[in-house]
């Protein structure tokens, strides 16, 4: 039987006995963040809402989610994560049930945002229980499943959403959550153990700072192409909302700096290299992963005409494999330095992602987009677990809520970066590989539609028509035949245009994961922790005194 960490009291149980009710939970979560996307059209027509509208069906989700993962984090080490995790997971579930039932469009983004609430109030202890439950030498094999876990529900949601609003409706997506919810609320009631707290005064102002700053700036880079990075209402524009964001999150830092270990987000846990630049990968994977999906399902559909769900199976393979590699690769971190691992992870997801550009074309074949997406999943499934691993190394009962949340906080503000500069460069670049493919496609066209065919592209480009570029009037004497074929060539325009600047898109993400390379290879520590004397403070630690971290690569200068 595997033992526990110091201080942990699980009754003669294996701390193995934790994680059903931690990955049910998080799986949960995750699959709740891309479940919605593939209903969108089933819901616009059941509630007669814009796009714009129930878009917001997921950006409350999401926002609340985000927002308050840093305070959540926190509730946990002042409260224990076993009661936070338990009240997250019974408002996820009810929020579920809201969600199921609401008759509107508003009821439900209402009953969304609640549902946030609850996964914001989880998913920090998730990480923080298998760091204070697990030995050392062991939680990389724990970050291992819980790693996996992400990496199958990443596809699980489109996948199960499909074959649920195709067969039982659009509310199952919602109400699938119930009888899951119910199970993880049982094992976690037998399951987790009730671990030791920091008491300390809270923060309020931090907490104030934290989800307006917060708040302000996701809502700002989430929604900015909605409002076409412009006019919100009134005088107030998206520029504005981002830049009175940063300058409201400026001040908890200064807040935070001010309260020392009191603070909310204690600013010390980012002087530990490993942990400060962890935060940073996380931030790019997630980054990379919200712009290889955003652009490569629209090309996927709007190029090659896949359906919803025959598009989500294209990334399914990789899905599976990545929940393959996440343990296997989580038992290796406790073997090698996570660092190797993460940065082969990066390493890979490059390569594949990089090859994927190269294949998407209007005309390929399917299974050359699945390959790289396998190369995809290998990658992922390389970096989650042991570069959870090496974030949550070195935390104590006092930092492993607030550390935790800060990690997911940065994995999230990092999606929603992620979705904004994605969403602007496949724009842009629609912009200028729109006309080009139409300016190639207009001399297989009579030379009467030739002018008129390029230029309806390029007022399409210039209004930010992206996809639907092309679309123009012909003269009403124009011969049936040759309507035909400037509407053929219209689309092959589109298909080609469409593909350069997904591929070109896709690009962009690989720049980000170069930064993840350049991130796992500077980290400290040539072999994992095998422990250290005790009486050694770890970095969590409320002093000035030297951390574990620097203690331990004393004795590995020449690893």
């Amino acid at each position: 039987m595997t033992t526990t960490a110091p201080g942990v009291d699980l009754q003669g149980r294996s701390p193995w006995s934790i994680l059903p009710p931690l990955c049910l939970g998080f799986f949960m979560i995750m699959v709740d963040t891309t479940i919605v996307n593939i209903a969108v059209p089933t819901l616009q027509a059941e509630f007669d809402a814009s796009l714009v509208t129930v878009g917001w069906v997921n950006s409350a989700y999401l926002l609340t989610f985000a927002v308050l993962l840093l305070v959540t984090g926190r509730l946990g080490d002042r409260y224990g994560p076993r009661p936070v995790f338990v009240a997250g997971l019974v408002v996820f579930t009810l929020a579920s049930l809201a969600c199921g039932l609401a008759g509107s469009v508003g009821v439900l983004i209402a009953a969304r945002a609640v549902q946030g609430i609850g996964g914001a109030l989880m998913t920090p202890q998730t990480m923080a229980m298998i760091t204070r439950v697990f030995p050392a030498h062991k939680r990389g094999a724990a970050m291992g499943i819980w790693g996996a876990v992400a990496g199958v529900a990443t596809i699980t949601g489109p996948v199960l959403g499909g074959l649920l609003v195709e067969t039982a409706g659009w509310e199952w997506i919602f109400f699938v959550n119930i009888p899951v919810g119910f199970v993880a609320l049982w094992l976690a009631r037998t399951r987790l153990p009730a671990l030791p707290t920091h008491e300390r005064s809270f923060d309020v102002l931090g907490v104030v700072l934290s989800v307006v700053g917060l708040g302000l700036l996701v809502f700002g880079l989430q929604e900015g192409a909605a409002y076409s990075w412009g006019t919100i209402v009134g005088p107030i524009t998206v520029p504005l909302v981002i830049g009175a964001g940063a300058v409201v999150s400026g001040a908890f830092l200064l807040w935070q700096h001010h309260q020392g270990d009191d603070a909310l987000l204690p600013l010390r846990l980012f002087l530990h290299r490993n942990f400060a630049l962890a935060n940073v990968a996380g931030a790019a994977v997630t980054f990379a992963m919200t712009g290889i999906f955003f652009p490569f399902t629209l090309y996927l559909q709007q190029v090659l005409g896949l359906s919803p769900l025959h598009a989500a199976l294209v990334g399914l393979p990789g899905s599976l494999i990545s929940g393959v590699v996440a343990p296997f690769a989580g038992r290796l971190s406790d073997k090698v330095a996570p660092k190797w691992v993460v940065a082969s992870g990066f390493a890979v997801l490059a390569v594949s992602i990089g090859i994927l550009a190269t294949q998407v074309q209007p005309d390929v074949d399917i299974w050359r987009l699945v390959v790289p997406m396998l190369g995809f999943g290998v990658g992922t499934g390389l970096v989650f677990s042991p570069l959870a691993n090496v974030a949550t190394s070195g935390l104590d009962h006092r930092t492993a809520g607030a550390g935790a949340g800060a990690f997911n906080t940065n994995r999230q503000v990092g999606g929603v970066i992620g979705s904004a500069v994605v969403v602007a460069a496949l724009t842009s670049r629609l912009a200028v590989t729109m006309p080009a493919a139409a300016q190639d496609v207009a001399a297989t066209l009579p030379a009467d539609v030739r002018e008129p065919f390029v230029e309806g592209f390029r007022q399409a480009a210039a209004e930010g028509l992206g996809a639907a570029g092309g679309v123009f009037d012909l003269p009403a004497d124009v011969p049936p035949d040759v309507a035909e074929q400037v509407r053929a060539a219209a689309q092959t325009a589109v298909d080609a245009g469409f593909a350069t600047a997904a591929a070109q898109t896709l690009a962009v993400t690989v720049l980000v994961l170069v930064l993840g390379v350049v991130c796992a290879l500077a980290m400290r520590g040539g072999r994992p922790d095998r422990g250290v004397p005790t009486g050694v403070p770890t970095f969590a630690d409320a002093t000035g005194h030297t951390t574990t971290d620097e203690v331990v690569a004393t004795h590995r200068d020449d690893d």
